[in-house]
């Protein structure tokens, strides 16, 4: 029974995070051999002022 956890900045509607969980469980089913009631996907909604790359915070600006 996969779960697959998705960290992304927030800001994303619902419409594409469903079309994503049903991209990635399709995948997930055909790779792994598994139906898709045992794939479960969890996402994490992240502020960009709470996730930096090189020691800068995303909401930072950015030249």
């Amino acid at each position: 029974m996969p779960m697959i956890e998705i960290k992304l900045f927030e800001g994303r509607t619902q419409e594409q995070k469903r079309e994503l969980a049903l991209a990635i469980t399709a995948e997930t089913c055909r790779v792994l051999g598994v139906g898709p009631e045992s794939v479960d996907i969890v996402y994490h909604d992240v502020r960009k002022s709470d996730w930096a790359t090189g020691g800068r915070f995303w909401s930072e600006p950015r030249g």
